[in-house]
């Protein structure tokens, strides 16, 4: 790396470390350009093991909402509520946070597959703590003012905040570079008045903290099996129904784990916010299908940005993953007729000759805020 593509992250990393060659990064992130290094001097014997520092990614997508002003900031104002979850340290005016050594749950056992009982248990106990920490518990300060945020127990509102960040912050501000694709796929503004009625009508249910990105490269296992919850950027508070749904969404169980799972939610937050459960076994499903619609516009541009990069996949392979999870998501869209494999190749290949030949422009960014 020349001297003028040094990042400062990597500068401070090296300061820090006092050698340069014990630095390990970038880390693979999607937000954040990550590395990981042990301190120098006096503070690695106040401070034992590895550290990150990372500094965020200039001109990013962002796909879902964002509550907090940063997760440093909210991790500190829990203090040990939450378990297992990374500590902060400050050295040299430096924030730093642990590296917690270890393989990602994904790794050991990758998405589809079955996840071992004492990893399910740990799953299910984070769940309970999180319930435990209501809307005046959390004192983090907050990315949106007080105005733009539901009262507490209204789920509706809740989940129509959620609706209205995937229709302005991710499909209409994206609309110049993606419109003719998303309409070639069946996405139009009406997907969003077939949405909202597939979803409205859910019980009120006190809020709590939500992790809200729960899924198997989040979860650390340590040497001695413990389960520890990282990456706690997109945490909000809200509906502790909408945790569980994410969760599901995201980790694929097999069908009957996933019912356990949410068996266990339920025993779990109802010990805990015996409120927080009331309606769920209805509202569990509208839940998850706003997963999926918001899943289909994600990757819609996920799927066509691969295409621009030097390494990008075969369109075919995009298309067949792209093509499922617009089928999963169809429903609450509004979409009738999913275009095959084939067509939705077509349509990728397309909209990437468009580009090709189009004045140089990128996706517009967007901010995540409330």
């Amino acid at each position: 790396m020349s001297p003028e593509t040094v990042s400062i992250a990597r500068l401070n990393a090296a300061g820090a470390s006092g050698d340069d060659k014990v630095v390990e990064g970038p880390l693979q992130g999607y937000h954040h350009e990550t590395y990981v290094f042990p301190l120098a001097g006096e503070a690695a014997r106040l401070h034992p093991g590895r550290w990150k520092c990372r500094e965020p990614r200039d001109g990013l997508l962002w796909f879902d909402r964002r509550c907090f002003a940063s997760e440093e900031r909210l991790l500190t104002a829990l203090g040990d509520r939450v378990p297992r979850v990374p500590g902060l340290v400050e050295v040299g005016g430096m924030r730093l946070m642990r590296f917690i050594e270890g393989a990602t749950l994904g790794t050991l056992h990758p998405s589809g597959t079955e996840v071992p009982e004492g990893m399910c248990r740990q799953i299910t106990e984070l769940f309970g703590k999180l319930a435990a920490i209501g809307p005046d518990d959390v004192t983090a300060e907050r990315r949106c003012g007080a105005e733009d945020r539901p009262a507490d127990g209204d789920s509706d509102g809740f989940l129509e905040r959620l609706v209205h960040f995937t229709e302005h912050r991710v499909y209409r501000r994206n609309l110049d570079r993606f419109e003719r694709l998303f309409a070639e796929l069946g996405l139009t503004e009406t997907s969003f008045k077939h949405l909202r009625a597939h979803v409205h009508g859910l019980s009120r249910r006190p809020f709590c903290l939500l992790h809200a990105d729960l899924h198997r490269e989040n979860f650390i296992v340590d040497p001695v099996d413990r389960l520890w919850t990282i990456d706690w950027e997109l945490a909000m508070v809200g509906d502790p129904l909408y945790d569980l749904a994410t969760h599901l969404h995201l980790m694929r169980y097999p069908a009957a784990q996933s019912r356990e799972i949410a068996a266990r939610w339920h025993t779990t937050v109802r010990a805990v916010r015996p409120r927080g459960v009331r309606g769920w076994a209805d509202d569990l499903a509208p839940l998850l299908a706003y997963k999926r619609a918001q899943s289909v516009f994600t990757d819609v541009i996920r799927s066509a940005l691969a295409l621009e990069s030097p390494t990008a996949p075969p369109v075919a392979s995009l298309a067949v993953k792209l093509r499922e999870i617009l089928a999963r998501g169809a429903r609450p869209l509004g979409v009738v007729e999913v275009p095959e494999a084939g067509r939705v190749a077509d349509a990728l290949a397309r909209w990437h000759a468009a580009q090709a030949s189009a004045p140089s422009s990128g996706p517009a960014p967007v901010d995540g805020r409330c």
